[in-house]
């Protein structure tokens, strides 16, 4: 694999204005992110972004920031516009699409998502981590129904909810927002239409399910921290 990461950015937010910019510990979140897909040493590391004022932040910590449009409907369209930008010739096979907002994410979490590619019928790749029982009737907590045979880190997805999915005894887990694309699938992905199920759930990765895509995961130990509220950014400060 010749993997590239892209982080999607942009300054519109309701909960928490201006989030990419701002700070954690004197550094703006966006270069906070910047810094860790650096640190993964996967691929080169380029930042998605809809506003030049988040390109100024990550040039000026010596980063790539690409301008995108910024009416793009989502940050997988974000990405997309970025690495044909870059890489118009389609050097990179691979594309992890990179939170933003993930400012504690380790080396070794945002490696873990290249893992599930080394099974071929695998187009898209996330992360999973073990789901807290408080967290199983949240809506906003995205849980993953995911086939993983006992000691095994590594399986398939086969339906993302808000709901506490699934039913009967056993492990529930919790989704972790990172994405590996094939670059074909990524392609695909970004010109079908929003799914039935995608609009109902809210959940744009149940478009590509609809579509007969195969999405592999990697379990992780923990869920890392997102920041989209205040309270989040002083839990981070902390």
């Amino acid at each position: 694999m010749n993997p590239i990461i892209v982080i999607p950015a942009r300054l519109a937010s309701t909960r928490l204005p201006d989030k990419p910019l701002a700070l954690i510990r004197g550094k703006p979140m966006i270069v906070q992110v910047w810094e860790r897909a650096c640190a993964a040493d996967i691929g080169p590391v380029v930042v998605a972004c809809g506003d030049k004022p988040i390109r100024d932040a990550i040039e000026a910590a010596g980063g790539r920031a690409v301008l995108t449009d910024p009416s793009l409907p989502s940050g997988s369209d974000r990405v997309w516009a970025a690495v044909r930008k870059v890489d118009p010739r389609g050097r990179h096979d691979v594309i992890v699409n990179l939170q933003g907002d993930a400012p504690d994410l380790t080396r070794a979490e945002i490696r873990a998502v290249l893992e599930p590619f080394a099974d071929k019928a695998v187009d898209i790749a996330t992360l999973v981590a073990p789901l807290a029982p408080d967290r199983l009737a949240d809506e906003n907590t995205v849980k993953a129904a995911a086939a993983l045979a006992p000691g095994r880190r590594v399986g398939y997805a086969l339906y993302f909810s808000r709901a506490p999915i699934p039913s009967g005894d056993g492990p529930r887990y919790h989704h972790v927002g990172i994405y590996g694309y094939r670059r074909a699938a990524l392609a695909r992905f970004v010109r079908l239409k929003p799914g039935i199920l995608e609009r109902r759930e809210r959940l744009e990765q149940l478009r590509a399910l609809e579509a007969g895509m195969r999405i592999g995961v990697r379990l992780i130990r923990r869920v890392p921290m997102e920041v989209n509220t205040p309270e989040d950014l002083a839990r981070a400060n902390a």
